[in-house]
C-alpha cells in the first residue's frame, strides 16, 4: 500500500469541525452557567486536539522534508509529531531535552515516538534552554544530522500554527461567550482568540509556572497577524506546581469529572483546564446566563 501524498492532510480524515457536547453540571448550573465541551480530542485519533491544528499547517509548509521538533520526555507534541510522520511517511526526528535519558531505557510515551519511526536525539538541558538561539540549533541541527530538516519549535507554536488555530475559534461562534483552554506554549490559544468573533473572550489556563505566557502569546500573535487580537486573559492559578505535576487533588478531581459524564480527562493539561473553571465558576467569575466552552485538546496517554 503506497503512503499519502504528504500535501493531502485531508487523506487522514480529521473530524473538522470538531464536536460540541453540552454538559449537565450542577457546579456550573448553579450559577446559571451552561458548560460545553469543544471536543478537538475526536479529531483524529493518533493527531490529537490542538496537535492536529499546529501539526497540520507545519507539514504542509514542509513539502515533504524531514520535520525536526522538540519536547521533554512526556510530550504529547513529540508523539503527535511522529505519528504524522508515519501516516504521511515523512522522516521525523525529535530532539529530547535531558542528555542522561539518553542511557535509560525508553518511558512509555518516547517508545511510541520510536514505535512509530521518529529518531531520538537526546541533548542537555542547559543545550536546550537555548534552543531558539540561531547558533546552538545550528549545532543541534549538525549533531542531529537533520540540517535540511523543516524545523518545527517545541509544543508546535509557532506563526503556521498560530494561523491554524485561528479555525478553533471560528467553529466555536456564537456557540458560547467565553472559551477556555489549558496552555503550554500560548499558541493555540493565540490563534483561538484570534478567530473568535467580537463579544466572546478567551481565557488560557497555563500549565507551568513562570507567569511568561502573556508575552510569548503576544509576540505569537504579533509574528502571524501583526499584533494583538482578540479578547484573551490568562489565569495562573492552576499548574498544580508546574508541568506533568498531577497531584492526588486534581486526579481525584479528574476521576470525578469522569464518573459524571463519561468524558476521559487527560490530566497534563485538560484537568487543570477543567478544576479551573470549576474554581472560577465557584468563585462566580462568569456572570449568569454564560455560556462557557472548554476546549478539551487530548485525551489520556496510554
Amino acid at each position: 500500500m503506497s503512503s499519502p501524498d504528504p500535501f493531502d492532510l485531508a487523506a487522514l480524515r480529521p473530524r473538522l469541525p470538531s464536536p460540541l457536547q453540552h454538559i449537565e453540571d450542577d457546579r456550573f448550573a448553579r450559577r446559571g452557567l451552561r458548560l460545553v465541551l469543544k471536543r478537538d480530542d475526536l479529531i483524529h485519533p493518533e493527531l490529537v486536539g490542538n496537535k492536529w491544528r499546529k501539526l497540520a499547517p507545519n507539514l504542509a509548509a514542509a513539502h515533504g522534508r524531514a520535520v525536526l521538533t522538540f519536547g521533554g520526555a512526556h510530550s504529547n507534541h513529540l508523539r503527535a509529531t511522529a505519528a504524522a510522520g508515519r501516516l504521511l511517511g515523512v522522516p521525523t526526528v525529535g530532539v529530547v531535552r535531558g542528555h542522561e535519558l539518553a542511557d535509560r531505557p525508553l518511558n512509555p510515551s518516547l517508545a511510541r515516538c520510536a514505535a512509530n519511526g521518529m529518531r531520538l536525539h537526546f541533548v542537555d538541558r542547559a543545550t536546550y534552554r537555548r534552543k531558539t538561539e540561531p547558533g546552538t540549533l545550528a549545532r543541534v541541527l549538525r549533531a542531529a544530522g537533520a540540517e535540511d530538516a523543516y524545523v518545527v519549535p517545541e509544543g508546535g507554536s509557532n506563526s503556521e500554527a498560530v494561523r491554524g488555530c485561528r479555525a478553533l475559534g471560528q467553529e466555536l461562534r456564537g456557540h458560547a461567550d467565553v472559551v477556555a483552554l489549558a496552555c503550554g506554549t500560548g499558541g493555540t490559544l493565540a490563534g483561538l482568540a484570534a478567530g473568535l468573533a467580537p463579544g466572546q473572550r478567551a481565557l488560557g489556563v497555563p500549565v507551568l509556572r513562570g507567569g511568561f505566557l502573556t508575552a510569548d502569546t503576544e509576540a505569537l500573535q504579533k509574528r502571524a497577524f501583526g499584533g494583538r487580537c482578540g479578547d484573551w486573559a490568562l489565569d495562573d492559578r492552576f499548574h498544580f506546581g508546574g508541568y506533568a505535576r498531577v497531584p492526588a487533588e486534581l486526579d481525584a478531581f479528574a476521576e470525578d469529572f469522569e464518573e459524571r459524564h463519561g468524558v476521559p480527562v487527560e490530566r497534563l493539561y485538560v484537568a487543570k483546564l477543567l478544576y479551573g473553571l470549576v474554581t472560577l465558576a465557584d468563585e462566580g467569575a462568569f456572570a449568569r446566563g454564560t455560556t462557557v466552552a472548554a476546549v478539551i485538546t487530548g485525551r489520556p496517554f496510554p
